[in-house]
């Protein structure tokens, strides 16, 4: 699994960082930084619920062999 952002549509209401607080990190009035782009399973449930519930749908998931 690896980790995108179209930083296009991001707006940085950082609900990303609320649900994967150790992959995503919104700076105060900025767009997502991407903590890890290619994090492990142990963390997929919650990268799937900040992607799922991300307001502009700015991040994508990747299943790609990389």
């Amino acid at each position: 699994m690896r980790i995108s952002v179209d930083f296009d549509l991001c707006q940085g209401h950082a609900v990303c960082a609320t649900e994967a607080p150790g992959v995503f990190t919104v700076p105060r009035r900025g767009k997502v930084e991407i903590l890890d782009h290619e994090p492990g399973p142990e963390v997929r449930a919650a990268v799937e619920e900040a992607v799922r519930y991300c307001p502009n749908q700015a991040l994508f998931i990747d299943e790609g062999d990389h």
